[in-house]
């Protein structure tokens, strides 16, 4: 174990430097919808919950899509800061700008146009339906602001710059709740708008979010050097296709989870409102851990991008194993909350014992796989930050698609095991993802590291 902390102990150090805030931001946009459970959980009741559960299941594709495209700036960023060529980083950044606005406008109309009608065919219950419709509107038109904040976001994060981010997405969360309350409730003087308060907060939150982002960017000395050839006059083809290079693998790579995790919770649907309303609690409490994990895979992505970009390949691996272990010993430990609190995490959402019951179930099914979610997406954050994309979409459908949703389809529903054989068919998926992109990460880095031997030997 010394050996072990002496060989990684300044990775850790610098990995979770850099994760930690950006584990804190990341958790931030999970709790808007954590925060949109509980505040319909607790008032709406449990139809208005089972619509939460299947608008955001509906929303999470397009969610994915734009996410990902927004990503494609950061590793880039961080090779070229690696390679101090700073005013490539405000050339990308304008172009970043202008391909998020376009992605979120389209984005919008797809949901509002395809996913209103194609809702109506998903054999839920109707009151769920009806519950749901106004609030994936509202949902969906908050990705435009949420597309401009993380273009900023993923720009300074790049950089290494992660604090900022993260006290703005705290206080939006915040000022998300406080808000919520009150509409959906409705207080001083307004009128309960049950589910659609927490549509109209969510999108308030995000938009002040943005402003506060762009200006943070756009004012701070630390960007300044990185800022002189920021102008949409750079705005080039060429670079938008660089960042589409990378944000459209890595849209892929979330679309293909997420679609199969949304597959599942419209699987569960079709069991009953009672059981959907038990999924959307345990899915929401593990996409809690998730984006923790997510936190230190983009730190993890960063700090490869700058090591591949400065052409130090053993730094990265070193790097790369110490995110590794932080990872696994970080979902251990919410694997063992999960068991041991399983009967107390899901009154946080509702009162309703019947789907606190179901939802204790899954809470043990998902402390199992918190550590292949944990090291699948941590595997994706490097490769990624070495700008390997392609081959891992690839392995994240052959996860998803071939291997874990139809083993969910044949145990929860062909084999009417339930929600719980829906869910194990999910832990199968990130099994198979996580192992293959570990051996992934093995054969690239190694290989790298054989090249840097041969080049010094020559």
């Amino acid at each position: 174990m010394n050996t072990l902390l002496k060989k990684y102990d300044s990775y850790y150090r610098d990995s979770l430097k850099l994760a930690i805030p950006v584990v804190l931001s990341q958790i931030g946009h999970t709790l808007v919808q954590l925060s949109d459970t509980i505040i319909v959980g607790q008032f709406a009741g449990t139809n208005a919950l089972a619509g939460v559960s299947l608008s955001i299941s509906t929303f999470l594709v397009p969610l994915a899509i734009g996410l990902g495209i927004s990503y494609g700036i950061t590793p880039l960023i961080a090779q070229h800061n690696g390679r101090k060529n700073f005013a490539e980083c405000g050339r990308l950044l304008s172009n970043s700008l202008l391909l998020n606005i376009l992605t979120s406008f389209a984005l919008f109309a797809v949901v509002y146009s395809v996913m209103a009608l194609f809702i109506n065919k998903l054999d839920q219950s109707p009151a769920v339906v009806a519950q749901a419709k106004p609030f994936l509107f509202l949902l969906s038109l908050s990705m435009v602001p949420l597309m401009i904040f993380d273009a900023f976001k993923q720009f300074a994060q790049g950089l290494g710059f992660t604090k900022q981010a993260m006290y703005i997405t705290i206080a939006g969360n915040i000022l998300n709740i406080l808000v919520g309350i009150v509409l959906v409730k409705g207080m001083f003087g307004i009128p309960p708008m049950g589910i659609r308060g927490v549509g109209y907060s969510t999108l308030i939150d995000r938009c002040l979010m943005a402003i506060a982002m762009a200006i943070y960017v756009l004012r701070s000395p630390s960007f300044k050097k990185y800022l002189h050839e920021f102008a949409f006059k750079n705005v080039e083809w060429l670079r938008i296709k660089q960042l589409l290079q990378i944000g459209m693998p890595v849209a892929l790579q979330a679309t293909f989870e997420l679609s199969a995790f949304g597959g599942a919770s419209i699987l569960i649907g079709t069991i009953g409102p009672v059981q959907q309303a038990a999924h959307q609690i345990a899915i929401s409490l593990a996409a809690m851990t998730y984006m923790m994990a997510s936190g230190v895979s983009s730190a993890a992505a960063v700090k490869s991008g700058n090591y591949f970009g400065a052409g130090k390949h053993r730094e990265l691996r070193l790097s790369a194993i110490s995110n590794y272990h932080i990872v696994i010993v970080f979902m251990c430990v919410t694997a063992i909350i999960f068991t041991f609190c399983n009967q107390w995490l899901p009154w946080i959402y509702t009162t309703d014992k019947r789907v606190i019951a179901i939802a204790a179930q899954l809470l043990v099914v998902a402390a199992f796989f918190q550590l292949f979610d944990g090291t699948q997406v941590v595997g994706l954050g490097i490769l990624r930050g070495m700008g390997d994309v392609n081959k891992p979409t690839v392995i994240t459908f052959i996860s998803y698609w071939i291997i874990g949703l139809p083993i969910a389809y044949l145990l929860g529903i062909h084999f009417k095991i339930g929600v719980t054989g829906v869910w194990y068919g999910l832990v199968c998926g990130l099994a198979a993802s996580s192992i293959m992109l570990f051996f992934r990460f093995q054969s690239i880095s190694k290989k790298h590291q054989i090249v840097v031997v041969d080049d010094l030997k020559e």
